[in-house]
């Protein structure tokens, strides 16, 4: 829970296409390994899960429906599994003074210039279309890493009010209040 609380407000770093990308991660989702029915690493280790048992810091992708992927980080000790999924970020139109970033994820999502920039990212798979992400591109990378092309940066954003609500999607263990949300952000997925 703490990591996912401790994210909101960071941002959200790719710089593997031709612009940089960044978004501020406002919304998040804990899953609590082998006492979480809910999680991936709730059966524990395999080869597809296998980046959720440690070290912390790394991206773990999964495919889900058989039309989206899924961006968590994992965040517990080296050996023991659980993550926090990336459930929405505050797209941003530039990133370390280079224009953009908007512009690129409506591409990258196949939306108009005129949508919504709510519309880009506010869902684990909007999230993951807006930013690129395949788990062949990006299973496994160090968000901690500065040459890596996807990081977790921290600019200084304070955070106001967090919200925790159960979570979304799950059948089980879904009444566990681990759906964590900035109060004041119109870029969150699902019921506020």
């Amino acid at each position: 829970m703490r990591v996912a609380r401790g994210i909101l407000g960071k941002l959200l770093v790719s710089t593997a296409g031709p612009r940089p990308l960044a978004g501020r991660i406002v919304e998040a989702e804990a899953y609590q390994g082998a006492d979480d029915p809910a999680a991936h690493a709730f059966a524990g280790k395999t080869a597809r899960n296998a980046v959720l048992f440690g070290p912390p810091g790394f991206a773990y992708v999964y495919f889900i429906y058989g039309m989206y992927f899924c961006l968590n980080v994992s965040c517990e000790t080296d050996g023991t599994g659980g993550g926090v999924l990336f459930r929405a970020v505050e797209p941003l139109d530039s990133y370390a003074g280079l224009p953009g970033g908007i512009a690129e994820m409506r591409e990258l999502r196949g939306l108009s210039a005129t949508s919504p920039v709510a519309l880009i990212a506010s869902g684990p798979g909007r999230l993951c279309q807006a930013y690129g992400i395949t788990r062949e591109n990006t299973n496994g990378l160090d968000y901690t890493n500065p040459a890596s092309p996807l990081r977790i940066e921290d600019d200084g954003y304070r955070v106001g009010k967090i919200l925790a609500t159960p979570r979304i999607g799950v059948r089980k263990a879904a009444e566990r209040p681990l759906r964590f949300y900035l109060a004041d952000s119109v870029f969150v997925s699902g019921k506020r």
